[in-house]
């Protein structure tokens, strides 16, 4: 059922001894959606950016002390098409296929393509996991009801995730950049929202304890992470559509992440939102080691 991408195109260039579906536990699934960007456009071939990319990612993980690839497998699915399907037939396939991945065990990277995808993917593991928190990273709150005429808009993605997760069990890291409604919308419904001049500022820092801290005790048991590229900085994130000032770093994004992997289930996550600059690899590559990350965090 599932067709796979060899090593000259797959995840960090992989062999075949390592990156069949059958013997993989990580599975990547690359989503080149993009059908709302309201700034900057590129995000379909978001994708493929960041698989050439991994080709540059060393196996071994130093921090983990793990080549996760030889200790579990990793698989690269060929990339979703869609052609000829509307914005409702396109997530329906997104979620059509992360139900399958989740039926087989797998734990599932996506890739993307625009914000809008991750409705579908978590709604996949929601159902499975009934108390399933989410973790938000992204520069916005995506919370607006609809956007530009479209309730499918990348700027609505974590709206529709309220639809069907409890709000309480959604928490945002990085937020910067919002409207009225959305604020209003986050004190309403009870997400935990860890604004950037917040972390910044040293509110969530106590004795013993720091923001990390604060975010992980939010979170249920069971984890979701979605991870917008835009929640980095613009200094080491300028591939991405819309992006802000004041954003997370790399070293305290990924002490989050993996004191998460350490403290939590972890079940799947993607990562959104970049759109290659020509001539620029370093976002690709930043991208692509997040990921890598990711895996040596979480599994």
């Amino acid at each position: 059922m599932f067709k796979t991408l060899g090593i000259e195109d797959n995840f960090l260039g992989i062999e075949d001894e390592f990156s069949t579906f059958e013997n993989s536990k990580a599975v990547i699934l690359p989503v080149p959606y993009e059908r709302t960007v309201s700034y900057g456009g590129g995000t379909k071939d978001g994708p493929n950016a960041i698989l050439n990319a991994s080709h540059y990612v060393e196996f071994y993980d130093e921090e983990t002390r793990r080549e996760i690839h030889r200790e579990l497998g990793v698989a690269t699915l060929q990339p979703l098409s869609f052609i000829d399907r509307t914005d409702e037939e396109s997530l329906e396939q997104i979620y059509t296929t992360v139900t399958a991945l989740l039926n087989e065990k797998k734990f599932m990277v996506m890739l993307g393509g625009e914000h809008t995808i991750s409705q579908a993917s978590i709604a996949a593991y929601a159902e499975k996991y009934r108390n399933l928190s989410v973790l938000h990273f992204d520069a916005h709150s995506d919370l607006r009801s609809d956007y530009l005429g479209s309730k499918y808009s990348h700027a609505s993605v974590m709206a529709r995730v309220c639809e069907f997760v409890d709000p309480r069990r959604i928490v945002q890291i990085g937020i910067r950049a919002q409207c009225i409604e959305e604020a209003e919308f986050i004190q309403e419904n009870g997400i935990t929202t860890l604004y950037a001049h917040e972390i910044q500022s040293g509110k969530y820092t106590k004795l013993l304890k720091n923001w990390n801290d604060f975010a992980i005790d939010r979170l249920t048991d069971t984890v979701y992470v979605t991870f917008d590229v835009d929640g980095f900085d613009p200094s080491i994130m300028p591939a991405t559509g819309t992006p802000e000032p004041n954003g997370l770093l790399w070293h305290e994004t990924t002490k989050l992440l993996y004191q998460l992997g350490q403290r939590k289930r972890v079940v799947a996550c993607d990562v959104v939102e970049l759109a290659p600059l020509q001539g620029l690899h370093h976002p690709n590559l930043t991208t692509a080691k997040l990921v890598s990350k990711m895996i040596n965090y979480f599994i």
